[in-house]
């Protein structure tokens, strides 16, 4: 019998599935004042999306320390602020596809579980099987491994598509393969350096995570 070459797929929100980052952009002086680390100059923007987390934490300024703080204020934003955020072209029909063929879908994202829902709407929302949410953008490995637990699947069939080195830096300590995309907040050719197992150039192309062996 043929077997699914991923039967989980667990997706990132932020820059994978909701296009947040003018959002993200448009808040972010906000933050920098609230919470006391270095304003962003837009000429910076191509260097930030070249660097993992770390870098650009150092590039700002920002101590580690400060990051559940400045986290908890951008999901405050996004709630009362994101209604406008949308989700990338062709999420919804190939998330239902995935569901359709029988892949497992989950989401694991440092954005709050509500503000994903709210934003994926109920429909697409409730495609997903299993939901984590609001912790460190270095919390990832934990939740993937408690998805992995409770899902009862094993890491050799499951892919963690996301938009950020930390994604995939999250997905290696977990022992899962990692689905770069080519849409979100990093450049592709960043994530290319660190040999994901799956590059995705369109969101059309995620339906190749339900392709059989």
């Amino acid at each position: 019998m043929d077997k699914k070459k991923y039967r989980l797929a667990l997706f990132d929100f932020d820059g994978t599935l909701a296009d947040s980052f003018p959002f993200f952009v448009g808040v972010f002086n906000e933050l920098a004042v609230k919470h006391g680390f270095r304003q962003l100059r837009p000429e910076q923007l191509p260097l930030m999306r070249r660097l993992d987390a770390r870098r650009n934490m150092e590039l700002v300024g920002m101590p580690r320390w400060k990051l559940p703080l400045v986290a908890a204020s951008f999901i405050r934003l996004m709630k009362g602020q994101g209604g406008e955020i949308p989700l990338f072209e062709g999420i919804e029909e190939t998330l239902a596809h995935l569901s359709e063929r029988g892949v497992t879908l989950a989401l694991v994202t440092s954005n709050s579980v509500d503000n994903a829902v709210r934003i994926l709407g109920p429909a697409n929302a409730g495609l997903f099987a299993h939901r984590e949410g609001s912790m460190s953008i270095f919390g990832k490995r934990a939740k993937i491994l408690r998805i992995l637990a409770r899902s009862g699947i094993a890491p050799a069939e499951a892919i963690y598509v996301g938009d950020q080195i930390s994604d995939l830096q999250a997905a290696r300590e977990a022992g899962v393969a990692f689905g770069a995309v080519a849409w979100g907040y990093a450049e592709l050719d960043a994530l290319r350096r660190h040999a994901p197992e799956e590059v995705f150039q369109t969101v059309g192309e995620l339906r190749r995570i339900a392709a059989l062996r």
